[in-house]
Formats: structure tokens, sequence, C-alpha cells
């Protein structure tokens, strides 16, 4: 048996497909189960000892739509439908 060339004319069954929530051609077929993110699952796919992977998919690597104001809203205490009071110039 050779394990290159008349090898690689064998391969033509798909295992893995396109994940919906990943995106990634990770989503096993048959085992319904994204070997990336773990979709179906509600919590994404992690561990600790994988640094880079968690920093590439982790809070603040997308548009942070909501996160992106907390800090102001924070800083204010989280005031809504109010006016600003006017600051006395110096």
């Amino acid at each position: 048996m050779t394990k290159g060339t008349t090898s690689f004319g064998k391969r033509h069954n798909k295992s893995h497909t396109t994940c919906r929530r990943c995106g990634k051609v990770s989503f096993h077929i048959q085992k319904k189960r994204c070997a990336s993110c773990g979709y179906p699952n509600s919590r994404m796919r992690t561990f600790n000892w994988a640094l880079k992977a968690r920093g590439l998919r982790t809070n603040g690597t997308g548009r942070m739509r909501y996160m992106k104001t907390m800090t102001r809203r924070f800083k204010n205490g989280f005031r809504e439908g109010t006016q600003a009071t006017k600051q006395i110039g110096k």
C-alpha cells in the first residue's frame, strides 16, 4: 500500500460540511456536531489550553453592538430618557 498519490485518489466522501454558527467546514454530517464551535450546543466550544484560539473568537473580535457602549453608559450610571445636566464653565 502506498500512502501518497494513489491513496489521495480515493478521497471523495465528505465527512464535514459548513457550520451555520461559525462558518467553518467543521460540521460533522453523521454526528450532527461542529468540531470547531460545538454547535448545536448553546455554549461555544473553548479550552483553556488553547490561548490563541480563545483570542480569535472572544469578546472584542466582532462588532460588539451591545458591549461597545457599555463603558460610557456605566460611567453615567446607566441613565436613560433624561437630559444631561448642564456643566458650569470654569
